[in-house]
């Protein structure tokens, strides 16, 4: 596709907002294009002059930790794969401190990485913590969480903490997964959230009570001291929770165990299809309804292919939630606290409903949704829904995933596409722009790669620098700067 093609979603397609969200959007349908408007162009990798990314002008990146190329850490451990979701934190002498993500399964049984005691040693899965300058250049990396499963999104904690999210329930009380690998190898329950300390290890101890789901991405409101949790259930309907721990983490320092888990539902529409397509300016007063049993450990002989099935795990928690009428959207992903706001992304939402067409693969009919959850006025209203009967559909915005602010409130939306994935910006005044494509080039074809999704994305504390992965086959990481301002980010 060509990288000079339509950058600015027609006005006709754009959501505007008003309401409890009026500050989302500053500016008329009308308003001027952003300077990104211009297009993308090729821009050689500072670390070694190959083209990965098309970015607008006088902007540069550097990728870093490459596991095509071998990579050791600090503690020895070799570089694990699957990049995903990452957090960004003030380091020592300038640099940024991040905590990554890497999404792998056990598919085929991998153990887990890196030292000191896992919480489960036959899970492949983790985070890892580097140090990088401005610039992506990398100063120390080490483990910081293993023996977990699936880590693919999360967020940044206000008190210096990542919490990561396992994006699955196997567990060895839990039948095969979608991979239809027996889960007989695994020695813990998976499902939870954890905790990671920007500045060490985790304890590797799960916040059981944030729920045993298919967890994606987290973000907290320091106002009322309350952790907002997606989750991305493939072929079911996901909801959008909260967990209300113990204790204030503002006063605390940490996530506690022990708290309330709530799934979100709106007002006289029970089970509302939030995964349908919506009318501009869509806006719900909501309600939470209690999930009694948020962490269950299901029957099962060890060695032994459990009864509870992968599917009927998967979908516990929710089915408790949806019988007391939460609503159902489709695939919740990323997500990002800003300014008294939750926004958070919808993959496939904006179709037909479910029921009234054919599904397309996973849940949802649609090219994806931009939600945002008001946490003081309680209102959930649609920021932004892409089109499903626009010949260029996919080319405007398609399966948005990980999610981010910058300084000045510009989202920024990474995407998970099976065609070209694009980073995208969403403005103020409601345009849809582009930011970055990712050129990839496969090794064995020489020509550029589908399918390897961004994933993420998060600012440097001062601003400076956006890093973002792109998971592709293993993974890899980069850091992007140039003249933000100047592209309306």
């Amino acid at each position: 596709m060509s990288v000079d093609r339509r950058t600015v979603l027609r006005s006709t397609a754009a959501v505007a907002v008003g309401g409890p969200f009026a500050g989302l959007v500053a500016a008329p349908a009308s308003a001027r294009k952003p300077a990104s408007a211009v297009g993308l162009f090729p821009v050689a990798d500072e670390r070694d002059g190959a083209v990965r990314l098309h970015l607008p002008k006088r902007f540069h990146y550097r990728s870093f930790h490459d596991t095509e190329m071998p990579v050791t850490l600090d503690d020895g451990t070799a570089l694990p794969g699957r990049h995903d979701g990452m957090g960004a934190f003030k380091g020592r002498n300038g640099n940024v401190i991040l905590v990554r993500n890497h999404e792998i399964t056990n598919s085929p049984v991998t153990p887990a990485f890196g030292p000191g005691t896992p919480y489960d040693a036959m899970a492949g899965a983790g985070t890892t913590t580097v140090e990088v300058t401005p610039f992506g250049e990398v100063v120390s990396a080490y483990t910081s969480l293993n023996g977990t499963m699936f880590n693919c999104s999360g967020g940044e904690m206000p008190w210096g903490s990542w919490i990561t999210c396992e994006e699955t329930v196997n567990g060895p009380d839990v039948g095969p997964d979608f991979t239809g690998s027996p889960n007989t190898s695994l020695t813990k329950p998976h499902g939870f959230v954890f905790e990671v300390p920007v500045d060490g290890q985790s304890n590797r101890q799960p916040i059981r009570k944030a729920g045993r789901f298919a967890h994606e991405a987290v973000s907290f409101d320091p106002v009322d001291g309350i952790l907002y949790l997606t989750e991305d259930n493939f072929g079911f309907p996901s909801g959008f929770y909260r967990y209300i721990p113990p204790s204030n983490p503002m006063k605390t320092g940490r996530l506690e165990d022990g708290g309330r888990l709530q799934m979100l539902a709106v007002k006289g529409e029970p089970n509302a299809h939030l995964e349908a397509s919506q009318r501009k300016r869509a806006t719900y007063k909501v309600t939470w309804v209690d999930i009694e049993d948020p962490d269950p450990d299901f029957p099962y002989t060890p060695g032994q292919t459990a009864p509870t099935t992968n599917d009927q795990a998967i979908n516990y928690v929710a089915n408790q939630g949806r019988a007391l009428g939460a609503a159902g959207f489709s695939r919740l992903e990323g997500q990002v606290y800003d300014d008294n706001v939750v926004y958070f992304t919808s993959t496939q939402g904006g179709g037909a409903a479910e029921g009234d067409s054919d599904t397309v693969a996973g849940y949802g009919n649609g090219n994806g949704q931009v939600w945002a959850y008001h946490c003081r006025s309680k209102r959930l209203q649609l920021i932004y829904q892409a089109p499903v009967d626009d010949a260029e559909a996919n080319e405007t915005f398609d399966s948005p995933d990980n999610i981010t602010t910058s300084k000045r409130g510009t989202l920024v939306v990474c995407e998970d596409s099976s065609v070209d994935n694009y980073i995208r910006g969403l403005s103020r005044g409601g345009q849809l722009w582009d930011i970055a494509l990712n050129r990839l080039v496969s090794s064995l074809t020489g020509l550029p790669r589908f399918g390897d999704e961004f994933a993420g994305s998060t600012f440097s504390p001062d601003g400076h620098t956006l890093f973002v992965n792109i998971q592709a086959s293993r993974g890899m990481s980069f850091a992007i700067w140039g003249p933000w301002r100047s592209i309306g980010v």
